[in-house]
């Protein structure tokens, strides 16, 4: 799982070469890589890469996040040439630009432009969410030269659940103190998912549940949670160093996290009714600061879900540039202050970060929840 999460497109090249099938990518958040599966290709999730953003740098904005930096980054480099086609979204401004830019510097790559609705309780949604997943469909199959039978779309859904129900289960293990695992690991799991075949991952996962080592119920830690990076897995650095600090993690709502497996689909239904209640219902699930659902805030969703998980503190992640998240910050800030719970801000960036500068502020941070949990059990 680590080798798959630190080397996506390696991983891609190998099972092209091993099948040879097409290998699509998917760019955050919210298309569903169920499609391209039951097509006969690997989905894979694009990510950054480690690799400091050299030869991109001329083709976008220094004011753009540093995933879509680095997307451009890799273009350029020539990271993602294996890829058959790229599937695209517009949940934010600069992944438009980024979109664009690869566009004009990889001309022959297919790319799959589709416009989600973002209004997710409007009259139209679900109706206009069935008609851009009916698109994708009719596009995938002149892409592949070969009709997707709907009967393999469900198996593929079916897939797809089982492989999130499994990480599902590790995090429930892992918020219950039942196991001991990291959260460079957690994310390894989970980020290998999004690169990997789906059956050798289940298999993986069977494995791993199988054999991680069971425990009582954990001690030692100030437990806290995570939440912010919409779109791409958090430094393993930096999460090691909020160990290290004195924190466990017990939740998040990371995208490389809880955000990707939290929702599956109903297997019950139509394929690409399926697909689109999913996508319009899922937000009521774990909201997205791109959608909107009338009655529906982040701030509630997280104030509710540190309760649940018995996280003492809330870590915010934001990734340097990330508007929509700029947006929402401010009502999650006030939420917690309002209700006497401790969070910290701290700001991410691709670049090279000041890791053993914060550290200070997180130990500061671990000890203010530590103190509050202490004097509200007094």
């Amino acid at each position: 799982m680590k080798q798959a999460a630190q080397a996506p497109m390696d991983y891609a090249a190998q099972w092209k070469a091993r099948t040879g099938r097409q290998v699509i990518g998917l760019l955050p958040m919210h298309f569903p890589g169920e499609l391209a599966h039951a097509a006969g290709c690997l989905p894979v999730i694009l990510q950054d890469d480690e690799e400091p953003i050299t030869i991109g740098q001329s083709n976008v904005f220094n004011f753009y996040c540093g995933f879509n930096r680095s997307i451009v980054d890799q273009t350029m480099r020539g990271r993602f040439d294996g890829l058959d086609a790229i599937m695209f979204g517009d949940h934010c401004v600069q992944l438009l630009g980024t979109a664009d830019t690869i566009r004009a510097e990889r001309p022959d790559l297919p790319i799959l432009f589709n416009q989600l609705c973002t209004t997710l309780d409007a009259g139209w949604a679900l109706r206009e969410t069935t008609g851009t997943f009916t698109q994708l469909w009719k596009e995938l199959e002149a892409l592949t030269g070969a009709e997707i039978a709907p009967q393999a779309v469900t198996a593929s859904i079916a897939l797809f659940n089982r492989n999130r129900a499994q990480m599902r289960r590790l995090y429930d293990m892992r918020r219950k103190g039942l196991v001991a695992i990291s959260g460079r690991d957690m994310q390894a799991v989970v980020k290998s998912s999004m690169a990997m075949d789906k059956k050798e991952h289940v298999a993986l996962m069977d494995e791993l549940l199988a054999a991680i080592p069971r425990r009582g119920p954990a001690a030692g830690g100030v437990p806290v949670y995570l939440s912010g990076h919409l779109c791409h897995a958090p430094k393993p650095a930096l999460i090691d160093m909020i160990e290290e600090s004195g924190a466990r993690v017990v939740n998040d709502d990371l995208f490389v996290g809880w955000r990707f497996i939290h929702a599956d689909m109903d297997e019950a239904m139509p394929p690409v009714d399926a697909m689109a209640h999913w996508y319009v219902e899922k937000n009521r699930r774990l909201p997205c600061p791109t959608r909107t659902t009338k009655g529906v805030d982040w701030e509630d969703y997280l104030l509710a879900e540190v309760e649940r998980s018995g996280a003492q503190g809330l870590v915010v992640l934001m990734v340097k540039f990330c508007e929509p998240h700029m947006y929402f910050y401010p009502e999650i800030k006030e939420a917690f202050e309002e209700h006497g719970i401790p969070h910290l801000l701290i700001e991410t960036e691709h670049e090279e970060m000041p890791v053993e500068a914060l550290k200070t502020r997180v130990e500061t941070f671990v000890e203010i929840a530590k103190r509050r949990a202490t004097s509200k059990a007094a």
